[in-house]
């Protein structure tokens, strides 16, 4: 059995300990926002975050997490207290990305939104270099680059 926290509650699960969080969370867990890009860690359109720290889920086998702390994006959008009203607030990341129009097939965006989170929660103001070192692991096919640089240097600014 392993036991882990996901998107802030405790989970456990007997499913095999080699098996890759990315199919755990898809599979068995129904959370989609994590996609299988390539299956080799190099484009991280599956980025999650493992006590805090940006992890691609298709590498990251369900054994690693025992006591450990996930976050999916869908562990990012916050409701109220309650749980009763149905308010969401989006993360910062998720609204920048909206102000700035930053998607455009949105494949690679739950990934992208995960890496740019994890860089702005180490780095609340980070300048070019720490973006670029941060985002250099997350490809996007449709070359949505240059608007997810703008919303990041805003977030960075204070200007978002």
């Amino acid at each position: 059995m392993t036991e882990f926290e996901l998107n802030g509650r405790a989970v456990s699960t007997d499913a095999d300990v080699a098996m890759p969080l990315l199919w755990w969370l898809r599979d068995i867990q129904g959370l989609t926002g994590s996609k299988y890009g390539c299956g080799i860690g190099a484009c991280g359109a599956c980025t999650v975050h493992v006590d805090g720290e940006p992890a691609r889920a298709c590498l990251t086998p369900l054994g690693v997490l025992q006591g450990r702390r996930v976050l999916t994006v869908e562990g990012l959008v916050q409701t109220d207290s309650a749980g009763t009203s149905g308010a969401v607030a989006l993360h910062a990341v998720q609204q920048a990305w909206i102000d700035h129009d930053v998607a455009q097939c949105g494949y690679c965006q739950a990934g992208q939104i995960m890496s740019a989170a994890a860089l702005l929660a180490r780095n609340p103001r980070p300048d070019e270099a720490a973006i670029d070192a941060a985002m250099a692991g997350n490809i996007c096919r449709c070359g949505t680059y240059p608007r997810i640089r703008a919303a990041l240097r805003a977030l960075a600014t204070g200007d978002a």
